[in-house]
């Protein structure tokens, strides 16, 4: 059911159960434990305005649910790093979804939420949380008489 106003999401095909991680590049270790090698994971990008951006990442920090995100090249946009299959599903108007993404080095200057943890490997943020993130930070834009973004 589409709801007036509200940005939908596009759900997968009918019947079947919501998959945002791409195939897993497990390769077997010697000593039979699986092993998933950093430089396998793949991930898309989810690319949104400046001001809508960071607004979202206030929200998304308050719900420690934010992952790595990176400022635009020209500085306009933001790009949250998402895990690869979303941008074949993404459809949020205002936003967009590239596939194939390659994370910036750890210590890139670009980073807004660098990548943390002991390998200082890029977080991706769960595509759902992320569209409710985006949704709540347009209401408030707009509330606040900031929008457009």
């Amino acid at each position: 059911m589409m709801v007036a106003g509200m940005p939908q999401y596009r759900s997968l095909r009918p019947g079947e159960p919501p998959r945002f991680l791409g195939p897993a590049a497990e390769s077997r270790a010697p000593g039979g434990r699986a092993s998933v090698p950093s430089t396998a994971q793949r991930y898309d990008t989810v690319v949104v305005p400046l001001r809508l951006g960071l607004e979202t990442v206030d929200i998304l920090r308050l719900r420690r649910a934010c992952g790595s995100v990176a400022q635009g090249a020209a500085g306009a946009t933001l790009s949250f790093l998402v895990p690869s299959g979303t941008a074949e599903r993404w459809h949020l108007p205002g936003t967009a979804a590239a596939p194939g993404a390659v994370p910036l080095t750890a210590t890139d200057p670009r980073w807004l939420v660098p990548p943390a943890g002991p390998e200082a490997a890029a977080a991706p943020t769960d595509p759902w949380v992320l569209r409710s993130g985006l949704c709540e930070a347009a209401r408030t834009l707009t509330a606040s008489g900031l929008a457009p973004f």
